[in-house]
């Protein structure tokens, strides 16, 4: 990894306990998985991750994630040896890295 490569602002990598944890993106994901939102423009997110988390089941998926943003893996490697397609990977990938964003701003307001 180079110097110019981007990283995810979550406590795990930068060590700023003002930053969302893995954790907090992760309990984002399964519960707007588990309550997909109605008429948000990202409602296709969530309806998304729910069905990824039915084909998969929480724990791959969380796996992804934490590889996704603490140990940055691109989102296609992440899921390597947990039988996800790369294309669910990108998914999962996307998700989170919005949702992270999205975490982060609201503790900036």
């Amino acid at each position: 990894m180079c110097d110019t490569d981007a990283l995810y602002t979550v406590r795990e990598r930068t060590g700023n306990p003002g930053h969302p944890s893995v954790d907090d993106v992760i309990e984002l994901v399964l519960s707007r998985a588990q309550n997909p939102r109605e008429d948000h423009q990202d409602a296709h997110m969530d309806q998304a991750m729910a069905a990824v988390i039915d084909r998969y089941g929480e724990e791959p998926v969380r796996t992804v994630i934490h590889r996704v943003l603490v140990e940055h893996y691109p989102f296609r490697t992440a899921t390597a040896d947990l039988e996800i397609r790369n294309i669910d990977g990108v998914r999962i990938g996307t998700t989170a890295g919005w949702f992270l964003e999205e975490l982060n701003a609201d503790q900036d307001s």
